[in-house]
């Protein structure tokens, strides 16, 4: 069954399942002819406050991993951004929480259904690679993210580009020497696909 982007945009956007439990005020963008859709957790507080996904230093981060400038990476025609959490859960002890695990298995089918020219996932983090992988993720987030070839042409399991990981980062410089070239050559594809 086709479902309209419009109607499911509208119905997120009114979202209030989780009200009473946190501030409901869903973050993403989407366009009916995005390539790459990119799924990470959930808004931090910046991005909530602007309503713009990846709108921080994590942000950033992604961007430079993508070899994307805002412009690029902003634009719906070509790149779909949809989080786990579509709302801020918000903080404890300078962290932020999890995302609601209702939302996800709310929202994402209907994105990924509404989204149908989406050539390739990227799964920015925990979160992202639990709900869509479940079982075939590998024993860590370094091995999943590691063994990225297998999840292939459909998903690229990434770790957040959080501060908290740089020294994730420093430990696994394999990250930047083989998976950042293989991302940005896979995105690339994917975007040109036709």
């Amino acid at each position: 069954m086709k479902i309209s982007l419009r109607l499911v945009t509208t119905e997120a956007a009114g979202c209030r399942l989780c009200k009473g439990v946190l501030e409901p005020r869903p973050v993403f963008r989407v366009g009916k002819s995005a390539r790459l859709l990119v799924v990470g957790q959930a808004p931090g507080r910046r991005v909530h406050e602007s309503g713009i996904p990846w709108n921080d230093p994590s942000g950033d981060v992604l961007r430079e991993w993508l070899a994307m400038d805002h412009a690029a990476f902003y634009d719906t025609a070509r790149i779909a951004i949809v989080p786990i959490g579509l709302c801020y859960p918000g903080t404890v002890d300078g962290a932020d929480l999890p995302p609601t695990p209702r939302c996800a298995p709310l929202w994402q089918p209907k994105f990924r259904q509404a989204l149908p020219n989406i050539a390739l996932t990227l799964l920015v983090g925990g979160y992202a690679q639990k709900y869509y992988l479940g079982s075939r993720r590998k024993g860590s987030l370094s091995e999943t993210v590691r063994a990225f070839p297998e999840y292939l042409p459909e998903f690229f399991p990434l770790p957040h580009p959080s501060w908290r990981n740089k020294a994730w980062l420093m430990r696994n410089p394999w990250f930047a020497r083989d998976v950042i070239p293989a991302l940005r050559r896979r995105v690339n594809a994917s975007l040109r696909s036709v």
